[in-house]
């Protein structure tokens, strides 16, 4: 199969143009790799967005008298605590989230590597024939 044109990247038929199965093995890869990396960026986003709610948190707490109960959510349920251990609790979802969102982003810079290797192929090949340019740049 030739393949279509599809909105994020894709290979333009020409009569003169033969793909072998490789070469459309590695455009499928690419496709799928760029997918993957869309998936990761959202992801991305999630997870920035989630830690700066728990630093917001955090922020706000430390206007707090110290004998004050917290409602902290946890499961389904909020449990009140004293301030100290809403602090522990929200440093440790901090520190757990920044893993998260160093793990995704080493995702994405390993995506990026094989897409850049298959680019570099594929260029070599089709030239401009052929569009793996995202809609929009990183």
């Amino acid at each position: 199969m030739a393949g279509g044109k599809n909105s994020q990247s894709g290979f333009q038929p020409d009569s003169d143009v033969h793909i072998t199965f490789e070469e459309q093995q590695k455009i499928n890869k690419f496709a799928r790799q760029n997918a993957k990396l869309e998936d990761y960026k959202e992801e991305l986003k999630v997870k920035q967005n989630e830690l700066k709610n728990l630093e917001d948190a955090s922020d706000e707490l430390a206007l707090m008298d110290d004998d004050v109960k917290i409602p902290y959510y946890i499961g389904e349920v909020f449990v009140h605590q004293c301030l100290e251990k809403t602090l522990s609790c929200l440093e440790d979802a901090k520190d757990k989230k920044k893993t998260e969102i160093t793990n995704l982003e080493s995702k994405c810079t390993d995506l990026k590597t094989i897409m850049s290797d298959l680019k570099t192929q594929l260029y070599a090949k089709f030239g401009s024939r052929i569009n793996l340019e995202s809609e929009e740049s990183d």
